[in-house]
């Protein structure tokens, strides 16, 4: 393996060429016949509820630092002396089968380290590493997807050249190491790291240019969780500024009876073989017809009679979620993406546009001792790529996407709580700079910001260091687009004029959800590193078709 050898960018030429050229994995029949996909397909029964929820692996460190060979060029990294690194990673991206239903084939998949979803991070603020991704595909790929990858921390703190920017992708033979520092983003006031900027539940997942939907399709993406003083996953912890939410480490022991449950939601097609298939030519959006929660379609969780907290993330290409609980019942809602909220809110239902996640606490001791099973369900109407429709389903005919089976409640112990206070926000401390308008659009059939299409070479906003800006994203038409920027988030202001105070878009959101005719304003500042950034659609389809562009930030 040799490092950071990467290829220039697609074109768009050599993109769409090299889809219509290659064979039925993009189609029923092929191209000339015309019948895409979505006109045809159908994926073959499941019978559902028939597996268990799946939990993928903790990523483990090496245990030794000097293990990577070559050891990684710490030079490459920005402010690696004030962030050395305390633990490292090798995380192999390769191929591998896997099988979401026994009623399915067992496909191949596009992994990390083997596993569908990707191993779980299990990060905590002040421990900085690094993590080095070798490329271990195949050199060709024999369907859709790109054997080229590049991995992007969706919400991280990090330089850019460790960001995983779209433009970084490598080849098969060659990694890349990331520096995370770990650390939380600058207070201006004081230059010292804001608390309140401390964030939770992110995710990652491959980001090659002009293949990400195809990439992440194809099983490239995972949790990454980060924990501090105050959400220190132990619901025992003897702090008494913890939350004390319910953890996913009892005692300060990995255990599988777990209490916090990340949940990857996501839609796949499979063929009539059982083979999962991917429409490459489509330009909308791309819906699946079989709901996958961890890797599984439809599987089962049995859950005590106490508190959970769920962190639910929308990892598809193109659907959106308006996720409830079959019965109705309410939860608390703590977090937006990966950002505490200052108090939980009561809630029955939680949208999610593409990437956006829901940090949630049930608790299942309030339901009736009668009460032996409920469902997690979908109730958003969307029957294309464009977005939801708008109408809410029946709950009687909304997709069931998880089966939860309620055990008796005998012996069950529950120390964990949900505080009235979480964190409070950051203050919007930088000055103002300058005001921008992004349009996110269709022209000429090809997804644009401000009618223009990406070009990695072009900088469409030059922001300087230790300032803040105001910027508003639109949309029209009947599209939807999940704006994500990256490093940086926004913090909402207003939606179509309004305040966003006491809702689920309050505060920092690195996942923007434009419906059609929307107008969203933010305040975003400028701190921590020097380079460039891009900010996208994260409809996975839009991304890979062009919606994106490029923004430095410069000392």
């Amino acid at each position: 393996m040799s490092n950071r050898i990467f290829g220039s960018a697609f074109s768009r030429r050599r993109f769409l060429k090299g889809s219509a050229l290659t064979s039925g994995a993009f189609f029923i029949n092929t191209k000339f016949n015309h019948l895409r996909l979505a006109d045809v397909h159908s994926s073959p029964y499941t019978t559902p509820w028939s597996q268990p929820l799946a939990f993928a692996e903790y990523a483990t460190p090496l245990p030794s630092f000097a293990q990577l060979d070559p050891l990684p060029q710490l030079s490459d990294f920005q402010r690696y002396d004030e962030f050395p690194a305390a633990y490292q990673y090798n995380i192999k991206v390769c191929e591998a089968l896997h099988c979401a239903h026994p009623q399915l084939a067992a496909c191949p998949h596009s992994t990390y380290n083997g596993s569908v979803p990707g191993p779980t991070f299990m990060m905590r603020y002040g421990r900085p590493v690094i993590t080095r991704f070798e490329n271990c595909m195949p050199a060709v790929m024999p369907s859709y997807g790109s054997c080229d990858v590049i991995t992007h921390i969706h919400n991280g703190n990090h330089a850019p050249e460790s960001d995983g920017g779209p433009w970084d992708y490598f080849h098969p033979g060659h990694y890349h190491d990331h520096h995370w520092p770990n650390v939380c983003s600058t207070d201006p006031t004081t230059g010292l790291p804001d608390p309140l900027e401390a964030k939770g539940t992110l995710f990652y997942h491959d980001h090659c240019h002009d293949f990400t939907g195809a990439n992440v399709y194809r099983g490239l993406a995972g949790f990454f969780l980060l924990f501090d003083n105050l959400d220190s996953g132990n619901e025992n912890d003897p702090n008494p500024e913890a939350f004390r939410l319910p953890s996913g480490v009892p005692d300060g022991k990995r255990v599988k009876n777990r209490y916090d449950i990340p949940l990857v939601l996501c839609d796949r097609n499979y063929d009539q073989n059982g083979m999962m298939v991917y429409d490459s030519l489509e330009m909308d959006g791309l819906l699946g017809d079989k709901n996958l929660v961890n890797g599984r379609v439809q599987p089962y969780f049995e859950v005590e009679r106490r508190k959970y907290r769920f962190r639910i993330l929308n990892s598809g290409i193109s659907r959106f979620h308006d996720v409830w609980f079959s019965n109705g019942m309410t939860f608390q809602y703590i977090a937006n993406d990966g950002n505490m909220i200052p108090t939980p809110m009561e809630l029955q239902n939680v949208k999610l546009g593409v990437a956006e996640r829901a940090d949630i606490v049930i608790d299942f001791s309030q339901l009736p001792a009668s009460t032996t099973e409920i469902y997690l369900v979908n109730r958003a109407e969307q029957v294309n790529g464009r977005g939801p429709t708008g109408n809410r389903l029946p709950m009687s005919q909304a997709p069931k996407l998880l089966k939860l089976i309620i055990r008796p409640a005998t012996g069950v112990v529950d120390n964990s709580r949900v505080p009235t206070t979480l964190r409070q926000l950051p203050e919007m401390n930088l000055p103002v700079a300058r005001t921008r308008n992004w349009h996110f659009d269709r022209t000429n059939g090809m997804w644009t910001v401000n009618g223009q299409l990406f070009d990695e070479n072009r900088c469409d906003a030059l922001c300087k260091h230790g300032t803040a800006e105001i910027w508003k994203f639109s949309t029209a038409g009947g599209w939807a687009h999940p704006v994500h920027n990256h490093v940086e988030e926004p913090r909402t202001l207003t939606l179509n004029g309004k305040s966003v105070e006491g809702t689920t878009l309050q505060g920092r959101k690195d996942a923007h959800p434009l419906y059609p005719g929307d107008e969203i304003s933010v305040y975003i500042k400028f701190r921590d590193w020097i380079g460039r950034y891009p900010m996208h659609c994260h409809n996975l389809t839009h991304e890979d078709h062009a919606m994106m562009f490029r923004w430095d930030m410069e000392a």
